[in-house]
């Protein structure tokens, strides 16, 4: 298998459940300070122009989430097969994707990369980050994973950007949900995360965000990418 990755929130989403699965794996790194997702090599693979990416034994699987749910049938672990586990699974799981990831990326965007601070829209994707772990914070409350009892893909999909939520949250972290605090605390001290969190050891990639980086993740916002 390959595995297209690069060390942020959703590429370590799906390098968590590759390392707790075992697989063995190609890891190809993709800079996207330097704008190697929009090479035409990488665009056949997602033609979104973003990572995470597989290709796994002839299939080609684009978003994390996509990945994560793919892999868990495929080898049938960390998603229940039927039930109220599966149901929660995936309620949880699309939570993230469609709520706690696009919001916690656009309050990265305008808190930290906006030529501009905006106000309104700082406020607006902030306290929807907060809202989203109120809820989650909530449900980890009266559950030991997001699921019930048993750990799956949505608590990794969850790992992914909260193991970031500093970020975005400032000094204080998560210890305003002490709950999903004490779920992000558990799963980074597995031996499987320990191992994505390492990836990124070794790998020559840019770190500096200068206006070529601005170009590379945001060309919309500028003039076309070449």
């Amino acid at each position: 298998m390959k595995f297209y990755f690069h060390p942020s929130p959703n590429p370590l989403k799906a390098a968590l459940l590759i390392e707790e699965l075992g697989l063995p794996y190609e890891l190809i790194a993709v800079d996207t300070f330097k704008g190697e997702q929009h090479q035409a090599a990488f665009r056949a693979i997602n033609p979104n122009a973003k990572v995470p990416a597989i290709a796994d034994e002839g299939v080609t699987i684009f978003d994390s989430h996509a990945i994560l749910l793919h892999l868990a049938e495929k080898h049938d672990r960390f998603l229940p097969r039927t039930g109220a586990g599966r149901g929660a699974t995936l309620s949880w799981l699309m939570f993230i994707a469609t709520g706690l990831s696009p919001f916690s990326g656009q309050a990265v965007h305008f808190l930290h990369h906006a030529p501009e601070a905006i106000a309104y829209a700082r406020n607006r994707y902030l306290k929807e980050v907060e809202r989203h772990y109120r809820v989650l914070d909530e449900r980890l409350a009266v559950s030991h994973y997001l699921a019930g009892d048993e750990y799956t893909i949505a608590d990794m999909a969850l790992w992914g950007w909260a193991s970031f939520a500093g970020y975005i949250l400032g000094d204080k972290g998560l210890t305003d949900y002490p709950h999903v605090k004490r779920l992000v605390d558990e799963v980074s001290a597995r031996p499987a995360a320990i191992r994505a969190q390492a990836l990124k050891t070794g790998l020559a990639l840019k770190a500096d965000f200068d206006d070529e980086t601005r170009r590379a993740l945001f060309p919309q916002n500028t003039q076309a990418f070449d």
